[in-house]
């Protein structure tokens, strides 16, 4: 058995778990198959958010971050440079680090 992550560590090295426990398996299934189970947790997710204890919604926070990273890595596509470019420099609509756009806009 492996040592489990530490406490913080970023999205590239939760990709990298990701890709270490399951790439095979989510290789063999594609885009479209992880697609559907990251729908699944989506829903669980709602399930939670009404009526699950914080603990179950924790559970189910994590479970739809690791299908993202999931289809991320069949995708080729690096999690951690993605939302750098898109958000490191603050919001992609206003530019600043609060954002500023209207309630009633989407940044």
């Amino acid at each position: 058995m492996t040592t489990p992550p530490a406490a913080s560590f970023s999205l590239a090295d939760l990709q990298a778990l990701i890709a270490k426990m399951y790439s095979s398996k989510d290789e063999a299934r594609g885009i479209e198959g992880t697609f559907m189970w990251l729908m699944e947790e989506i829903g669980e997710l709602a399930t939670a958010l009404r009526e699950g204890t914080k603990e179950e919604l924790a559970l189910e926070f994590a479970d739809v971050l690791a299908w993202l990273a999931t289809i991320a890595n069949v995708a080729g596509v690096d999690l951690q440079a993605a939302v750098l470019k898109k958000y490191g420099k603050g919001c992609p609509g206003c530019g600043q680090l609060v954002c500023a756009c209207d309630a009633s806009e989407k940044p």
